[in-house]
């Protein structure tokens, strides 16, 4: 069965590039053209939400120059995939705080999200300027502003208050490039997330990549605190 939402943090970009004698901004770009690749490709699965961990908050602390070079890379693919998103029926949707963005990041953001608002075969998450700690702190504080009482604080009602709202739970997070860690990445909503790791750097996680990660996840049985026999 296939995953109603999948979930990718897309590491390797850098060392792809370095082990090419190419720059890091080569290996974004090679990066950029495999998150295209992937998106269509779960998108002739059936797969109703896309997670792609785009931007963390700690990325902030990489050099400039490269900050720069992921911004435009951004900017250009939403340009360039409006049209594609909205003839294959895919929603865009930010996890993240966008206020910390260039105004031009932002404009192209909220302007892909406009014209995708309407599409209802998949949400296409972007992890952007995301942090999952920080997001529990952002839910709570949303939920003491709004005078939520304690007796009404539970776990259903903490999910309403995050970026992921409305949708499922990953049931698959895949990392590429051999780092086995979550990297702050979901943590709310990975409690019962299948991981799958692969030691593919980012830039060449293919389709036929993607359909093996898929393959092992059929594999598994998902017991949910059950025991074989209960499920």
């Amino acid at each position: 069965m296939m995953p109603r939402h999948l979930a990718v943090i897309m590491d390797g970009n850098g060392r792809w590039a370095q082990a090419r004698g190419l720059s890091r901004s080569e290996g974004h770009r090679a990066g950029t053209e495999a998150a295209r690749n992937i998106v269509t490709r779960c998108r002739e699965l059936g797969i109703k939400h896309l997670t792609l961990y785009t931007f963390s908050k700690e990325n902030w602390a990489r050099p400039k120059d490269e900050i720069s070079t992921l911004f435009d890379l951004l900017t250009v693919f939403l340009k360039k995939e409006l049209s594609s998103l909205r003839e294959q029926d895919i929603r865009l949707k930010i996890l993240g705080e966008l206020s910390e963005f260039p105004f031009g990041v932002r404009q192209v953001v909220a302007h892909t999200m406009k014209k995708t608002e309407n599409c209802k075969s998949m949400t296409l998450n972007l992890a952007l300027n995301y942090s999952g700690r920080d997001e529990l702190v952002r839910a709570c504080k949303k939920m003491v502003s709004d005078g939520i009482s304690e007796d009404k604080i539970t776990e259903e009602s903490l999910s309403d208050y995050l970026y992921t709202a409305g949708q499922p739970d990953p049931d698959l997070i895949i990392r590429t490039s051999g780092e086995q860690r979550l990297s702050n990445y979901l943590l709310y909503q990975a409690a019962y997330s299948e991981l799958y790791f692969t030691d593919v750097y980012w830039p060449d996680f293919s389709p036929e990549e993607l359909d093996k990660a898929l393959d092992d996840y059929t594999q598994r049985q998902r017991r949910f605190g059950k025991t074989s026999e209960q499920v």
